[in-house]
């Protein structure tokens, strides 16, 4: 079987080597495309692949189209909006993301964020301390739970909502559930994200939840943009002199946010929360392994789009 990594943006020279090494050990060849800047050569490169892996590249239905012989996608990492789920189901291709492999990297950043806002972006000044406050992890899964963990060395009080995990579980781990999305805002001086985009999500953070936060407090944004509704942000802002915004992409009207709040408002220039190391690795090597193993059993244990 033909694997083909196509990264616009290449993995480390580690990873690929790795990747070649998971492959080529199971008697499959592997093909590179990397720092592509005409989608063409995607199209091509793609025609006689049986896998492919990509970090966020697009896999467009002319991408699907252009693959005949094409059985499985695996995007290296959690997110996988940038995947046409439907062209791939038409197809009867089997899509799959890396859940995990990011987590760790996503939920240092989230933390580091939260210390930059509250030192007043580096800038002089007096700022505030992490300790003794309170965060409020939306969504408890991989991402949520490392945040939640790493806080606690910070000595901050940690409450969660996601209606998907159980209260009992997120006790366990010493944090305090609580039953709605507004009391978590309610309760908390720090709000961490990490809900997916999706038709229930997109837009749902705006002011009804935003106005509700306490004095002096802070939105970490390591999801999707998407989430937020940026019109209502900047209402609520305009309001509330005290309330931050901090995301791991710059809004659509990142432009007005700047220039209207400038020290309340941080956006990374480009979506960072897995550009480590670390992450880039363990994504890459996961992605190449979960192909072995389908091509080897059938194993589609990450499948996304059954």
């Amino acid at each position: 079987m033909k694997v083909l990594v196509a990264t616009e943006k290449p993995f480390a020279k580690t990873a690929v080597d790795g990747i070649r090494k998971i492959v080529e050990k199971a008697g499959h060849t592997l093909a590179l495309l990397e720092k592509y800047t005409d989608v063409k050569d995607f199209y091509k490169a793609v025609s006689d692949a049986d896998a492919l892996i990509v970090r966020s590249d697009k896999v467009t239905k002319e991408v699907v189209d252009a693959a005949q012989k094409l059985k499985i996608v695996v995007r290296a990492g959690a997110g996988y909006d940038n995947l046409d789920l439907a062209a791939c189901s038409a197809k009867k291709i089997v899509c799959m993301n890396t859940p995990g492999q990011n987590s760790n990297a996503v939920a240092e950043l989230a933390i580091g964020m939260m210390i930059y806002m509250s030192r007043n972006t580096f800038k002089p000044g007096t700022g505030s301390e992490l300790k003794g406050k309170k965060l409020g992890i939306h969504a408890y899964g991989n991402v949520g739970c490392l945040a939640a963990h790493i806080a606690k060395g910070f000595g901050m009080e940690i409450y969660a909502y996601d209606p998907f995990i159980s209260a009992d579980k997120i006790k366990a781990e010493g944090v305090t559930p609580v039953d709605s999305v507004e009391k978590l805002y309610q309760t908390c001086h720090f709000i961490s994200l990490h809900i997916p985009a999706n038709e229930q999500t997109k837009k749902s953070i705006g002011y009804h939840l935003l106005s509700q936060m306490p004095k002096g407090a802070c939105i970490i944004n390591t999801a999707r943009k998407e989430v937020i509704h940026e019109e209502e942000l900047v209402k609520v802002m305009q309001e509330r002199t005290d309330l931050k915004y901090c995301s791991d992409i710059a809004p659509d009207n990142a432009a007005e946010i700047a220039e209207k709040f400038q020290n309340r408002y941080f956006a990374t220039p480009k979506k960072m929360g897995a550009e480590t190391a670390e992450a880039n690795i363990n994504a890459g090597l996961a992605s190449a392994n979960q192909i072995v193993k389908f091509f080897t059993n059938g194993d589609a244990t990450f499948q996304i789009n059954k």
